[in-house]
């Protein structure tokens, strides 16, 4: 990932004092792990020489607890991209650093930022790793740090979410379920240019481009390029929306037959026919009053991460 040389800090966080560590214990791999976690994160910043002060939370009271510590020269979370994306917001406003420390189940954020998802890795990161700027999205001034999406994805969150099984069997379960619901929405884009009527299962609009290419698909070329990526789910009858559900959800999507590429913008207003719309923020879902308003904070979240040479 191409990185600006103006936008990266190469020295470390300089903090007195414990920094604030806090954890989402209902997400992810502090779940699947809760009673050995604290140990091992205690561990591995001890040996990274930073002391913390950690604390864990449940997902719902992440939010106040951020808010807390927010002003903070540093502060760490651990969790998943949704926990980072309900961090991210109060943390840049405040001025703080964000450290990451990838609990979650997929991690994308960290990945793409290179953040090692081993605990002795990513502590010893924190303590001696630069810093770098990122850009942030909001939708009617909820933050998400990878992308938004309308229609079948926030469908399937809701689905699985209700199902009281193993994520693994529940993603099976949920995924069934909403197909059986997939259906088109009728949306009103309107960006700087012009205006434009779409019929879609899916809207998907990306913090940054995503890359539409077999193999890449969910990657980001760059994290600070200050643009909204807007892509819609090919318009077509419903076994063929089901073909591509079932490749979505396998990681297998054909980008020439499954996407429409709306375009690259500064900020987009989304209109429909319901007064609020199931919205899956960095994979939370949230119900957002109609019209969508979407913009980007460029380069607004001082995050550390590792450092590559600009290109």
């Amino acid at each position: 990932m191409v990185q600006h040389a103006a936008e990266v800090d190469r020295s470390p966080v300089r903090v007195s004092g414990p920094v604030p560590l806090l954890v989402n214990r209902g997400g992810g791999a502090a779940a699947a792990q809760s009673e050995a976690l604290e140990d091992e994160i205690r561990k591995a910043f001890a040996d990274a020489g930073i002391s913390i002060d950690l604390q864990f939370f449940p997902g719902e009271g992440m939010a106040d607890a951020v808010a807390k510590v927010a002003g903070r020269k540093l502060v760490v979370i651990g969790g998943g991209d949704g926990t980072l994306g309900s961090a991210a917001g109060a943390l840049a406003e405040a001025g703080s650093t964000l450290g990451i420390l990838p609990l979650g189940t997929r991690n994308h954020l960290a990945r793409e930022l290179g953040i090692p998802l081993e605990l002795p890795e990513a502590a010893k990161l924190i303590a001696d790793g630069p810093q770098r700027r990122i850009d942030l999205g909001r939708v009617n001034g909820q933050v998400f740090v990878n992308n938004a999406s309308i229609g079948f994805y926030p469908d399937l969150v809701q689905q699985r979410e209700g199902i009281k099984l193993p994520r693994k069997l529940a993603a099976i379960l949920a995924a069934a379920a909403a197909l059986r619901r997939m259906r088109h929405r009728r949306l009103r884009l309107t960006m700087p240019g012009g205006e434009e009527n779409i019929v879609t299962p899916m809207l998907f609009v990306g913090n940054n481009r995503y890359v539409l290419e077999a193999g890449r698909l969910g990657q980001r070329a760059a994290l600070d390029d200050g643009v909204l990526s807007v892509y819609a789910v090919a318009s077509r009858r419903r076994l063929a929306l089901i073909g591509f559900a079932i490749r979505a959800l396998i990681g297998r999507t054909d980008p020439d037959r499954d996407f429409a590429a709306i375009g690259d913008v500064s900020e987009l207003c989304v209109t429909g026919p319901k007064r609020c719309i199931h919205v899956a923020l960095d994979g939370e879902v949230k119900s957002l009053a109609v019209p969508l308003a979407f913009t980007l904070d460029s380069r607004a979240l001082s995050v550390i991460a590792p450092l590559e040479e600009p290109t």
